[in-house]
């Protein structure tokens, strides 16, 4: 279950200056929530993916994924699971190398159910992500074996082995099926 850290009002600009935490706390409505401790199906999944989508964009060049990175925008703050930011858009400090602040939202969002955690407020977190640019975002649950794809006008569940993922199209060459993202909990 998401844990209220406070029930009194905070500003982005403070919570930003508070310390991070294990597991990550999110900002959103001016309220503090703390995401509940990933579980071995969760971190699993999460592992093998961002090891995947970037076997097949970071070569070349055409974005990456990042596990746990704070996006801030829309005076929110949130932590989805899985980040896919394009090349272009990944922020660089003065040395090109990343920077340690992404003000933007994904282009593509992920985020591993874990048992007592809120579907309801992961889609809230989608939601406002879509509204600020995000591309497509995902639900992945583990239990039930589905996955929900969420763009900005529609969507879609995927509850068969044999059905074909969709992907932004900037990762158009990954061809996953919902068969084979669970068939990643058997190893």
């Amino acid at each position: 279950m998401v844990t209220l850290i406070s029930q009194k009002q905070i500003t982005l600009e403070d919570f930003l200056q508070l310390p991070e935490t294990k597991p990550a706390q999110e900002y959103i409505d001016n309220q503090i929530s703390q995401k509940p401790m990933p579980q071995g199906k969760h971190s699993l999944i999460q592992g093998e993916f961002v090891t995947v989508i970037n076997s097949i964009i970071k070569p070349e060049k055409i974005g990456l994924a990042f596990p746990e990175l704070r996006c801030t925008f829309g005076g929110k703050s949130i932590v989805p699971d899985i980040v896919v930011l394009t090349y272009d858009r990944i922020p660089r400090d003065d040395n090109g190398d990343i920077a340690n602040v992404v003000s933007i939202a994904p282009d593509w969002m992920i985020e591993i159910l874990s048992p007592e955690q809120s579907q309801s407020k992961i889609i809230k977190k989608i939601v406002l992500a879509l509204e600020y640019g995000c591309k497509l975002a995902w639900i992945i649950d583990p239990k039930e074996k589905i996955i929900f794809a969420y763009y900005p006008q529609q969507v879609k569940f995927f509850d068969d082995d044999t059905d074909v993922l969709p992907v932004p199209d900037f990762v158009k060459a990954l061809k996953l099926t919902n068969g084979e993202i669970f068939s990643w909990l058997k190893f």
